[in-house]
């Protein structure tokens, strides 16, 4: 079993086994994330109201991303931080997470509500469907999901890259057809990351992880959640457009 998410995968649990204490469970990182995104939004409610009020958050987007991707960092490499790092990692996102919505917000009117239910509903879709046995992380869909999440990070990189030397790549940005189709595989993917990020928290807890990995599990679905929020931002965007 493994995971795209470099944050859960087949290893994670294997190295954090104790021989006493409480053992996670999987109730408990489904409760650690409803906390952890309860301070996404809190945090993200402080940059939204300082958009609306045309105050400047850029500092305040610039911290939350470089604080999240340090977090993060501390997160991955020191999962015993997690009970710490999760929590902190979650403020630093939503502080970017809020001036970015509210940015869109004012650019199309409604988009962000909208968001936030897709990606709660795909949430919920992913999570029956997992329950019930409907879609499971297989072998083979677990090569298929990791090889289609890797070739879009590579994608995005080269991208990236592309800008940086000024050549732009309207394809990922325009209300195109190929633009709106690749950002509904991308959301795909993202969403059918969940299943393997289910699966894999699934057997943290029955391998008997130690209890503050509930923390860290809650902190990788998070990761892949908010992954999933942008990029359902940013396909309704590209709707708009047209």
């Amino acid at each position: 079993m493994t995971s795209s998410n470099p944050v859960l995968k087949d290893t994670t649990f294997q190295n954090v086994r104790e021989l006493s204490g409480a053992r996670m469970t999987a109730e408990g990182a489904v409760m650690k994330t409803v906390a952890l995104l309860f301070l996404v939004i809190c945090a993200g409610a402080y940059t939204w109201s300082q958009v609306t009020r045309g105050e400047n958050v850029g500092p305040w987007m610039i911290a939350g991303f470089v604080g999240g991707l340090i977090s993060c960092l501390a997160t991955v490499f020191k999962p015993r931080w997690s009970p710490i790092s999760a929590p902190i990692y979650a403020l630093c996102q939503g502080l970017a997470m809020g001036g970015l919505s509210a940015i869109f917000q004012k650019m199309y009117p409604g988009i962000v509500l909208n968001a936030i239910g897709l990606t709660l509903g795909v949430l919920l879709i992913m999570l029956a469907s997992y329950r019930l046995g409907w879609l499971r992380a297989t072998p083979a869909f677990t090569r298929g999901v990791v090889c289609a999440t890797a070739a879009i990070a590579l994608f995005y990189l080269v991208t990236m890259v592309l800008r940086l030397f000024g050549m732009q790549t309207p394809m990922l940005h325009d209300g195109g057809l190929l633009s709106i189709g690749i950002s509904l595989v991308v959301v795909c993917v993202a969403a059918l990351n969940l299943i393997l990020d289910f699966s894999v928290i699934e057997e943290g807890a029955a391998q008997g992880a130690p209890i503050y990995m509930e923390w860290y599990a809650a902190f990788g679905l998070v990761v892949t959640l908010l992954w999933l929020y942008v990029e359902i931002l940013r396909l309704l965007s590209k709707l708009q457009k047209r």
